[in-house]
């Protein structure tokens, strides 16, 4: 089949799949408030055919096109191709949208570059395995998401100790059919919406904690996936009065494996630590964070854009203070492109045939979740009452308000009043809106804390000995060290601790 349609991908989604929604299980192609998600998702697959010289490619083997997410990067012209993919998708929903297929396709592609990581495990059968997978999720353009963080519901002790031992997904039993997995998984972006989940390392586990160590892929129709929605902030209004929540609630779930049985030919990792460790670390930064780099420079570019709207419809961007917001902003955006360009073009193999950016791309990850929030600020204080003085476009077809508020609630500089308030409207849904507050708070932690991402960037400079500074210092003038550096700092357990 590859390259999907969004009638085929909405076809999908009738299966048996257990969602929840509050107190009720539902079916979500027929639950009123999923039906602006599942649109918007949609879209996006017939918007890959749309853009297909941007996003599709032909596969050598089958002949067939697939998305080109899945590319396995082997060079230069690759990583290129890649951008120009990553670039146009994130359009779509204007980088809005952080969980779209391309991301976990980038994932899974990226692991299965690195075979000489999963060599470590001494048994070519799970690569065999994710090899095949990603065959399949490239054969049926198949829609994933991952949910991969533990469910440390206390934070006085560690990930694994506790009660989190018990909450956490793990294997209770192996059998001829495969594994039998018990636990839970946070947060499962799109999980309710998506075809199948793949579970896969994010952090170390430590020896001894084995059975926690796993990655796999299955259907969310599995019997004893059951997925646990928030509160879902999609709304049914025209997308001229909400641009974004009535198409791009991507919708957010905690996954309980209740006694799920992982068939042998799904199960890619099994307490194989050396394989666990490694695999994030030898893929994360250098693939995974093009798509979300270019995903935001993208999100920060159409906020800009908006910002100056805002201006022109108040006659404030020749103020000093406006102008002032408006160049952070810009300057975010610059700043997110010029890494990212840096990273392609240092881009080299990291092993096993992979080519990836430059891990330096990584420092994005600790400063985009701040720029987005000063985003949402700076969009709040230019906005100030106007964000909330906007009419809908149907009330300015009213006989007997229409016209009241074509006088009233005019734009500057000429702007209509329908305009004037379309773009306020749209600001308020991009910053200020239930999808708003929760897409930043997305941003905030969708890699991980900024504590844990800054210490392991501390860690990283350590290993490479990216220091010395000091001691050239007083080296160049005859001075030098009266005693042996103190080694006792612990970069991993600051790292932990971050």
């Amino acid at each position: 089949m590859s390259a999907r349609t969004g009638e085929q991908y909405r076809a999908g989604l009738k299966d048996s799949r257990e969602v929840w929604l509050g107190n009720e299980q539902i079916d979500i192609t027929e639950h009123p408030a999923f039906q602006g998600s599942i649109n918007g998702m949609a879209a996006y697959f017939d918007y890959q055919h749309k853009y297909a010289a941007d996003c599709l490619m032909r596969d050598a083997e089958t002949g067939e096109e697939h998305n080109v997410s899945l590319l396995r990067p082997h060079n230069a012209e690759d990583i290129a191709r890649r951008h120009r993919a990553f670039d146009r998708l994130a359009r779509y929903s204007n980088g809005m949208l952080g969980r779209t297929p391309d991301y976990v396709n980038v994932v899974l592609a990226g692991h299965a570059s690195r075979p000489d990581i999963f060599a470590k495990s001494g048994d070519p059968v799970y690569y065999e395995r994710l090899q095949n997978y990603w065959r399949l999720v490239q054969e049926q353009d198949l829609a994933l998401t991952h949910t991969i963080v533990h469910a440390a519901i206390d934070k006085s002790v560690g990930e694994l100790q506790g009660i989190n031992e018990e909450l956490t997904l793990r294997v209770v039993e192996r059998t001829d059919e495969g594994l039998i997995v018990r636990g839970a998984k946070m947060l499962a972006t799109l999980g309710p919406i998506a075809d199948e989940l793949y579970v896969y390392p994010a952090v170390p586990i430590q020896k001894g904690y084995e059975e926690y160590a796993l990655s796999f892929a299955i259907p969310v129709a599995t019997k004893g996936v059951v997925s646990v929605c928030r509160d879902h902030y999609g709304v049914d209004q025209p997308i001229v009065d909400k641009p974004f929540s009535s198409r791009f609630d991507e919708q957010d779930a905690v996954i309980i494996f209740d006694d799920v049985l992982i068939p042998w030919d799904r199960v890619f990792i099994d307490g194989q630590l050396d394989v666990y460790n490694s695999l994030n670390a030898g893929t994360a930064t250098g693939n995974t964070q093009q798509q979300t780099a270019i995903r935001a420079s993208v999100k920060l570019e159409f906020a800009y854009d908006l910002c100056v709207q805002m201006a022109k419809v108040t006659a404030t961007d020749t103020k000093p203070e406006t102008a002032s917001m408006l160049g952070e902003i810009y300057s975010y955006l610059r700043i997110a492109r010029a890494v990212i360009h840096s990273a392609e073009v240092n881009a080299s193999e990291w092993g096993g045939g992979a080519y990836f950016c430059h891990d330096d791309i990584s420092s994005l990850r600790t400063m985009m979740p701040l720029w987005m929030a000063r985003v949402n600020d700076i969009i709040k204080s230019m906005g100030s009452h106007n964000l909330l003085a906007t009419p809908t476009a149907a009330a300015f077809e009213e006989t007997r308000l229409g016209p009241l508020l074509k006088k009233y609630l005019p734009g500057a500089n000429g702007i209509m009043p329908e305009e004037r308030a379309k773009i306020f409207r749209t600001a308020w849904d991009f910053a200020g809106s239930a999808l708003g507050s929760r897409n930043e708070l997305y941003e905030r932690f969708y890699l991980g804390s900024i504590g844990r991402a800054r210490a392991l960037d501390h860690k990283k400079a350590q290993m490479k000995g990216e220091t010395g500074a000091y001691e050239a210092m007083f080296a160049e003038v005859g001075i030098f060290p009266t005693a042996a550096a103190d080694d006792s700092l612990d970069l991993d357990a600051a790292a932990a601790r971050a």
